[in-house]
């Protein structure tokens, strides 16, 4: 199965037009928040099943601020991460997906990517697909594969 996930386009298509392009054909495709408008259209351009979160910036998104999807032998939390102190780190956070039973959490908000595979709980953040803020400025997404065996395998990708 190949999932995209992408954070903060913050209503800025243009790069996730590209990024689609780039990878279809996609089984899902994840949005970890602030997408700011657009729902519909990104569901029509990324041609599979989308998933959103609503970010800090969705003030009349009707998408739930947390969502919890099982894929493959993992369960994982869908959340933007603003409310969980995200900016300091993946401590907060890691903690409330062990309480929602889940060994992977996703999250956006900081504008830069990270894969945190160093505990029980997996911390992944695609960064910005519009409004990078990492030292090379670049846009950037994840593709999460999961493989037969039902393990997910996470890898960082840049426009």
């Amino acid at each position: 199965m190949k999932v995209l996930i992408v954070s903060d386009s913050h209503g800025r298509v243009g790069n996730l037009e590209k990024v689609i392009q780039k990878v279809a054909p996609l089984d899902l495709m994840l949005h970890l928040g602030d997408f700011e408008s657009g729902e519909d259209y990104i569901g029509l351009l990324a041609a599979c099943p989308v998933e959103f979160v609503a970010g800090n910036n969705d003030f009349f998104a009707d998408a739930p601020k947390e969502k919890t999807l099982v894929l493959g032998k993992h369960t994982i939390l869908m959340t933007h991460g603003h409310r969980y102190g995200v900016n300091f780190g993946t401590g907060r956070i890691k903690e409330t997906a062990l309480l929602h039973g889940a060994d992977i959490v996703l999250f956006g908000h900081t504008h830069r990517p990270v894969i945190d595979l160093s505990t029980d709980v997996w911390a992944v953040n695609p960064g910005s697909i519009s409004q990078p803020r990492q030292e090379n400025g670049r846009p950037s997404y994840i593709i999460m594969d999961i493989d037969q065996k039902g393990l997910a395998h996470f890898t960082l990708n840049y426009l």
